[in-house]
């Protein structure tokens, strides 16, 4: 029996079958391509066998050929006839069995990026980073590649190339080193109160944010930014804040490593309203018998552009302020009133307001319609010294030569009203009253024209004696 036609697949075994017989017992032989074969020369890979069959293990392209066996004895040679043995290479292009994953790792930080190709023949497989090869070529893998990145700072693409013979693919993995977010767009003012302004701003990042952080500050202070955190929108009203008041403002994002920069600021300004004090300081003084001449300073508080100032008079100050008489001022810091009853004492009040309304009135002051007498002393004030003195003061009234002042103090309000005159002074010190107990006080200027109105009355309590009391109980016999 002769051989026969074989297709075998390329690393597989093959066998060519051949069978003779004589006598005596024929040996045989192989050819291929009419050339002897030589198992020995094969390091073990092709075989004889005792059938005389020829056995090729892990066939190569090279053992594709006309095979013919041979059989031969002291009586002759005879020889089979030849059949061929294909070998089949099966040939697949390369393809990616493990893609290279993208990362997202922090500054610094180390990571190891697997690729795995697989084809036939099987594909080598390098790494590039856009021109750059990575992998030396002289050291090139076949199948696997696996990068590994340490101390990355930048975020980059990284590609992953596999290639034989019947082609070349690309896989891309990019690294993102996480980094401080960007600032978001300049807040933008939607709406704004008296005390409160509403801005909205763009993110300004691809990337989500954890947070964004509002600071803020008054132009007209230097006092510390004003925060505001774990704002998950991009719109936000700020309350809280001053009327009439001018405000910069920042925005900046939060991620997981840390508060990016602020955004460019927006100045804005809130709303007016109306003033939330009364104007201070207020000082009257007769210019003749019959007109005052009245004058103060802006408020504290004004809440907006002061339009003007409303003066309130009368002779009654029990009656209600609407049935006072009305002096409208527009844009001055003092007023005259004419047309006043002579030796009369008249009270006053002084009101500011905005476009948004009037705020609330002074402290009422009294007038006395004397001419040459002084205005009220100023910011009079009571304050405790001892257990048995009391230390006034005061500041003296305006454009005044003074040559006394006069006190007038009781204990409590049902106590006789003494009088007191020193000579002019800003402050006098009461001695000589009674421990842990009021006082009403009351003071007016005098000059040589005559004594002025008196003050409203101010209170003040003396200080606790410190000695201790000591008690003793009757003793029984």
């Amino acid at each position: 029996m002769g051989p026969q036609l074989k297709v075998v697949e390329r690393t597989r075994t093959a066998t060519m079958l051949c069978a003779a017989s004589g006598n005596p017992d024929p040996e045989i032989t192989w050819f291929k391509d009419f050339l002897p074969v030589d198992p020995s020369a094969s390091n073990g890979r092709i075989k004889q066998l005792r059938s005389g069959g020829l056995q090729i293990e892990s066939s190569e392209e090279t053992d594709q050929g006309k095979y013919e066996c041979v059989a031969s004895n002291s009586a002759g040679v005879r020889y089979s006839s030849p059949a061929n043995l294909y070998v089949r290479v099966r040939r697949v292009a390369p393809r990616f069995s493990i893609l290279p994953v993208s990362h997202e790792i922090m500054p610094g930080g180390n990571v190891n990026i697997t690729c795995v190709a697989v084809g036939s023949p099987m594909p080598y497989v390098k790494w590039m980073q856009g021109a750059e090869d990575l992998t030396p070529e002289d050291d090139m893998p076949v199948g696997r590649n696996v990068l590994e990145l340490t101390d990355v700072k930048d975020s980059a693409n990284y590609t992953c190339v596999a290639m034989s013979s019947l082609g070349v693919i690309e896989a891309v993995a990019q690294i993102t080193v996480k980094s401080l977010p960007k600032a978001p767009g300049t807040p933008v003012v939607t709406e704004t109160t008296a005390t409160s302004i509403t801005i909205t701003w763009d993110s300004g990042n691809p990337d989500p944010v954890s947070y964004y952080v509002i600071e803020y500050k008054s132009k007209s202070q230097d006092g510390p930014y004003q925060i505001k955190e774990d704002i998950t929108t991009t719109r936000y009203s700020i309350g809280g804040l001053s009327p009439n008041s001018e405000y910069e403002i920042w925005v900046s994002a939060v991620n997981s490593i840390g508060q990016g920069p602020p955004s460019e600021s927006v100045v804005t300004r809130t709303g007016e309203q109306a003033p939330a004090s009364a104007p201070r300081n207020v000082q009257g003084r007769m210019l003749s018998s019959t007109t005052m001449i009245i004058q103060w300073e802006e408020p504290v508080e004004p809440n907006g552009q002061i339009r003007g100032y409303r003066v309130y008079y009368t002779m009654e100050p029990d009656q209600p302020v609407s049935n006072w008489q009305k002096h409208n001022v527009d844009d001055s810091l003092l007023t005259t009133v004419g047309s006043l009853l002579e030796d009369e004492t008249y009270t006053v009040r002084v009101l500011a307001f905005t476009s948004v309304g009037d705020g609330p009135l002074s402290d009422p002051i009294q007038v006395k319609t004397q001419q040459g007498v002084p205005g009220q002393p100023m910011n009079f004030r009571a304050d405790a010294k001892t257990e048995t003195s009391i230390v006034l003061s005061w500041s003296p009234p305006r454009q005044e030569i003074i040559v006394k002042y006069e006190l007038l103090y009781k204990e409590g309000d049902h106590g006789r009203e003494v009088q007191k005159n020193f000579e002019p002074a800003t402050s006098f010190t009461l001695e000589g009253l009674k421990p842990n107990t009021e006082y009403v006080f009351r003071l007016a200027a005098r000059s040589a024209l005559g004594l002025g109105a008196f003050t409203p009355e101010v209170r003040e309590r003396t200080l606790q004696s410190s000695r201790c009391l000591s008690f003793s109980h009757p003793s029984l016999r």
